[in-house]
């Protein structure tokens, strides 16, 4: 989409994508038709990219129940890759993620949003509903900060031929890009990511040396992350 050819209003379609990328359960699927409605009169996007969406949402209100959720679940409950959660992709399990949740959460909270219980500010349709209350320009840039987030999720979406990479490709469109091939990071399998450490094998996990002797420091290259959630 052109800076010519910018949608004057987003706000009504970043939550209709915002809660396509939630769980399909019976409420949401209640309002299919509205988010239909939303996204045809708002018009943000580009026309062959509405149909895309609602084709997806056709399909949604069509298949049955439980096997829109299983796919969900599996598709993005399942690795890293196409996690919801955008602090996933940055900071992963490191310690640096809590302190850049309670940030996010603070931008929430002065700007008057506040979270239901046990929802995190990282999940990517709060992102979106969050940028759905800021004027045109603060939205757009928003969702610019995370672009690189997001064109991560859209190839590997596209590439397990999910049509949720649809949503993605439609808010890289309101971002004012286009999705640009990446290769998706390799992750561990569910066995390696969910395994414990030994419980009494002293420090000789994870590479360190056993109790008594010298522990060895490891420097690990920081990648630069452009645009990162701050």
């Amino acid at each position: 989409m052109s800076l010519s050819s910018q949608p004057a209003a987003i706000s009504g379609t970043l939550r209709v994508l915002g809660s396509l990328l939630a769980y399909p359960d019976a409420a949401m699927r209640g309002h299919l038709a509205e988010m239909r409605g939303i996204l045809a009169f708002e018009d943000a996007l580009p026309r062959h990219r509405l149909h895309t969406l609602e084709t997806f949402i056709d399909r949604l209100a069509s298949t049955d129940a439980l096997d829109v959720e299983a796919e969900y679940v599996q598709l993005f409950d399942c690795g890293r890759a196409t996690s919801l959660h955008l602090f996933e992709h940055v900071h992963g399990d490191s310690r640096d993620r809590g302190p850049a949740m309670i940030d996010l959460a603070q931008t929430y909270e002065k700007a008057g949003l506040h979270l239901a219980p046990g929802e995190l500010p990282d999940y990517l349709p709060v992102v979106l509903e969050f940028a759905s209350t800021q004027p045109l320009r603060e939205a757009r840039a928003l969702l610019g900060e995370v672009s690189h987030i997001i064109n991560g999720l859209h190839c590997t979406l596209r590439d397990r031929e999910s049509a949720y990479a649809e949503i993605a490709a439609a808010l890289l469109e309101l971002a004012g890009e286009t999705p640009k091939a990446v290769k998706p990071a390799a992750e561990p399998s569910l066995d390696e990511a969910w395994a414990e450490p030994p419980a009494f094998d002293g420090c000789s996990a994870k590479g360190q040396a056993r109790p008594g002797a010298p522990q060895p420091v490891r420097i690990v290259r920081k990648q630069a992350q452009t645009g990162a959630v701050k």
